[in-house]
């Protein structure tokens, strides 16, 4: 198996928003996993297939949208759109999590076809990596009918998310408690919408819904696009220990406001960002690195915990081996670095300053999955394959 060694690196983000920055210049992957971290002269692992020199840029793991509405293949019909997943790679996100294959038309609405349709989706996405990106997909959207033996039966066949609870018919806390249970059980992680009314056949989940139905997130609680109100947010920071989702495609005021609340209260760790797309605001290729930015440069969050809330905070939800730069974990890595003509003098202070970085190169399993990023601005600096 391959052996690839990055070296000269600047900054390493390790995604762990304990201790974001981690000390060293060099990465050892073996075998698609992270080996070693630490400094050229100590390492003790050198003998790499491939030498990736940094010159002096920024590591991050792969970001991870933890809100994604795909459906079947790199294709959504929501916006008659082909090989949007795979455009979103090229923004750095090597992960995207379902919250649901709600746009699919024609979707079922029976227990029978949700079930076979998460389950298909599923299978599909193991099998299926749009650009070498990886789609945790068939997230099951909770429709009436639905029993513990069906949870139990996804569950074998691979699905491990239910979607944003109150897209289906499943709507108000009563009906959603025994499914969340059951899903629970199954060791599934449960997502709830939260907010106004996003599409038809959907509805306005309030923050006391969410608490009664003890979702493991609360999905965009600055709007799916219409958001809660100030008050509704912070019954959920202060009276749950959920997942606190903030997404591109809600309300931007909100976001700042509640990214604020976050570090009065003291909850980052709680934190994750998505992009909430394909949505009728579009397809945004960038909307991860976009809610980043729009943290880390309008609120006290600084860059480093803002990446860390789109990779290690929802690795740990989602139960994903990936998300931190540490031994044993998937070598899903982004190089990037200051945009040309930012102000920022690296990756991170261009964040910090508003600016898109420009992404060098994305590595997942640790093979070159993309070498400059068509979506980005050209970094300043560029990694060499020696």
């Amino acid at each position: 198996m391959s052996k690839v060694l990055l070296k000269n690196i600047g900054t390493i983000v390790s995604g762990d928003i304990k201790n974001p920055i981690i000390k060293g210049d060099c990465i050892f992957i073996e075998d698609g996993k992270i080996s070693q971290i630490g400094d050229f002269e100590t390492l003790t692992r050198k003998d790499a297939d491939r030498i990736i020199d940094c010159n002096g840029t920024t590591i991050t793991p792969g970001l991870i949208d933890s809100h994604c509405h795909s459906i079947l293949g790199d294709y959504t019909s929501r916006q008659n759109q082909t090989g949007f997943l795979e455009s979103e790679l090229h923004g750095g996100v090597t992960t995207m999590i379902s919250a649901g294959e709600v746009h699919l038309k024609g979707r079922p609405k029976d227990p029978a076809g949700v079930k076979a349709l998460a389950i298909l989706a599923s299978k599909s996405f193991t099998n299926f990596r749009p650009g070498g990106a990886k789609v945790e997909g068939g997230a099951v959207i909770l429709e009436k009918g639905l029993t513990l033996k069906d949870f139990q039966e996804m569950a074998k066949e691979g699905v491990h998310i239910v979607g944003e609870i109150g897209l289906g018919s499943i709507k108000n806390p009563e009906e959603a408690a025994p499914m969340v249970k059951w899903a629970r059980e199954c060791n599934m992680t449960i997502m709830m919408h939260t907010g106004g009314t996003s599409i038809p056949g959907s509805s306005t989940v309030t923050a006391d819904m969410v608490i009664k139905t003890d979702p493991d997130i609360a999905s965009h609680v600055n709007g799916g696009p219409t958001a809660v109100s100030f008050k509704e947010i912070e019954k959920l920071v202060e009276n749950t220990q959920m997942g606190l989702e903030i997404v591109h495609c809600g309300n931007p005021l909100i976001a700042v406001e509640a990214g604020r609340l976050f570090v009065e209260k003291g909850v980052l760790h709680r934190v994750i960002i998505g992009n909430d797309a394909p949505s009728g605001t579009g397809v945004v290729p960038l909307g991860v690195l976009r809610v980043i930015n729009h943290l880390a440069s309008l609120t006290p969050i600084t860059a480093e915990q803002a990446i860390c809330m789109a990779t290690g905070n929802t690795a740990r939800i989602h139960k994903l081996n990936r998300g931190i730069i540490e031994p044993g974990m998937e070598a899903d890595l982004v190089i990037m670095d200051t945009p040309m003509g930012s102000v920022g003098k690296d990756a991170l202070s261009a964040i910090e300053a508003g600016d898109v970085p420009g992404v060098a190169m994305v590595l997942v399993d640790g093979e070159i999955v993309v070498q400059t990023s068509r979506n980005t601005p050209p970094a300043t600096r560029k990694p060499v394959i020696l």
